[in-house]
């Protein structure tokens, strides 16, 4: 089984997640934040994991430290439930609409980490979540699961557009995680 079990505790959170690639779209979301668990919710049952997540943190401060620490236990999470990638598609890609919104995103786990983002919110908040942490999430995650990522939306709706990244990178995940033979995908001979 590809999965991984993580616990992050410091001054500011206390994460606990599991995580299973090779699952069914079964989740259990508590972060304290609302929107950020339906995002979350939404990744797992478009990519096909199964994710548990028990997350506490200094809400009272702000969602900064919840949502980071929660992409960076992902990230590890990833890359332990991954191994060494042997047999894995490495590359994915999806285009998901959402209304008005529309998310383009490919990645490769390759193991260089790297974020483009093209998005821009209207509203500084969508429910609990500040907009300006979509972009730190991804970039945590990503420098946490050694991914290269590009992501781009376009629309009007602040939560459509969200909610539109938040499934493409579901899908192009779950097609870059395959497996589809064996071997490593690299020159290289590892990733």
């Amino acid at each position: 089984m590809r999965n991984a079990k993580i616990t992050r505790k410091t001054k500011e959170t206390d994460i606990q997640m599991e995580l299973e690639l090779d699952g069914t779209g079964s989740s259990n979301i508590d972060t304290g934040i609302g929107f950020f668990d339906h995002m979350l919710t939404s990744f797992a049952k478009h990519g096909n994991l199964d994710l548990i997540i028990e997350a506490t943190g200094d809400l009272i401060v702000d969602e900064h430290h919840l949502i980071e620490d929660t992409a960076i236990v992902l990230g590890q999470a990833l890359s332990e439930a991954l191994g060494d990638k042997d047999g894995i598609a490495r590359f994915g890609d999806a285009r998901i609409p959402m209304d008005e919104a529309l998310a383009d995103v490919v990645l490769d786990l390759g193991g260089r980490t790297y974020l483009v983002m093209k998005a821009e919110f209207e509203a500084p908040r969508v429910g609990e979540m500040n907009t300006q942490l979509v972009r730190h999430f991804f970039e945590s995650l990503t420098d946490n699961s050694k991914m290269n990522l590009h992501i781009a939306v376009t629309g009007y709706n602040d939560h459509h557009k969200i909610e539109a990244l938040f499934k493409a990178f579901a899908y192009a995940l779950r097609r870059a995680v395959k497996i589809e033979g064996e071997g490593i995908k690299s020159t290289k001979g590892v990733l």
